[in-house]
């Protein structure tokens, strides 16, 4: 359903198993993923709907986590902020990939914990980053599990988070000024149920403009590989943008605003076309000439779980190496004085 970093995490140990590494993911027992896991809470929870009392949870999972995972693990690969905290305390060395958008605070905090290697999503949210270890690497996907269709249907796409920096009522405008209808499908957290209510549930006539609700792997190849294009009008700064890989993987170009990672994803004139305003985006729509062969030919090439796979088994390594250089010097260093 929807769940990019769910999706990145999952895959990534799936193709960290198939290079012979041993991953270990720490979630929570209904996770069907085929590596070992282990877990604190039975069942999941989402949305998160309390400030206080949910995120204990995380924080007692992730405590918890890498607790067990000290005793047992060369690295330990985080993707919640909660996890840094205990750094501190463990040995071992720490990798985090920074799944969120820029945020000064989170910044400060990140200061606190220089040996971590932070591993930014994109070179966009690199620069806006700026720690002493950092690295870029691009998120990939098991590209053999969405289906490229050629011959497309007359509609076009929405696929995320039904919320205002997403642009879903941006999408409604692009579908209205360019006379193609419009599917949309994504999750309605309840932090944004007033504004499905009010800016895109009186626009829903099940014909013109349709919501089909969350989307699993069947209907994402559905409603993308029929698309025309996916529209991705968002207005934030977006830390990378998974869902446009998964367009590209059907062979449907992407029609985005530019903010944030997204020219560093979409190709323009060659995987989709960056617009700068609703009407262009609308004009673009209305004239599209991208063949579907190229686009997810563009998708094999650049974004393969593979690729982003091996790139996260060199810096295991280099870190792995590194750590075994520091403790040979300081036994080296121990033996000397002694």
């Amino acid at each position: 359903m929807y769940g990019g970093t769910e999706l990145f995490i999952a895959q990534l140990a799936l193709g960290l198993k198939a290079q012979g590494l041993e991953p270990v993911v720490y979630t929570n027992g209904e996770s069907t993923i085929e590596v070992e896991k282990r877990w604190l809470y039975g069942t999941p929870q989402w949305p998160i709907e309390g400030e206080i009392y949910d995120n204990l949870k995380d924080l007692n999972h992730t405590t918890w986590s890498i607790r067990d995972a000290m005793d047992s693990c060369e690295i330990i690969h985080l993707n919640n902020v909660a996890g840094l905290v205990c750094s501190r305390f463990v040995e071992k060395p720490f990798v985090y990939t920074v799944h969120h958008p820029h945020v000064p605070g989170l910044n400060e905090f990140y200061s606190f914990y220089p040996d971590t290697w932070y591993v930014t999503i994109s070179d966009f949210q690199k620069k806006k980053l700026g720690l002493p270890k950092m690295k870029t690497i691009h998120h990939g996907l098991d590209l053999s599990v969405y289906e490229p269709v050629l011959k497309k249907q007359k509609y076009l796409s929405f696929l995320g988070r039904i919320a205002p920096i997403k642009g879903t009522h941006l999408a409604i405008q692009v579908a209205k000024q360019s006379g193609i209808p419009l599917k949309i499908a994504g999750e309605v957290q309840p932090l944004f149920k007033d504004y499905f209510d009010s800016e895109i549930k009186p626009h829903l006539d099940g014909k013109f403009i349709e919501f089909i609700g969350e989307a699993d792997l069947k209907t994402k190849n559905e409603l993308l590989g029929n698309s025309l294009a996916l529209l991705f009008p968002i207005q934030w700064d977006e830390p990378f943008g998974l869902v446009m890989i998964e367009a590209m993987a059907c062979g449907t170009p992407v029609l985005a605003f530019p903010g944030g990672a997204v020219p560093e994803v979409v190709k323009d004139g060659i995987s989709g076309y960056i617009c700068n305003s609703v009407e262009d985006m609308a004009g673009r729509a209305k004239n599209l000439d991208l063949d579907a062969a190229s686009v997810r030919r563009y998708a094999e090439k650049n974004f393969s779980l593979d690729g982003m796979v091996s790139s996260y088994v060199q810096l295991y390594r280099e870190i792995v190496a590194g750590d075994q250089r520091k403790k040979d010097d300081s036994e080296a260093g121990q033996r000397a004085v002694a």
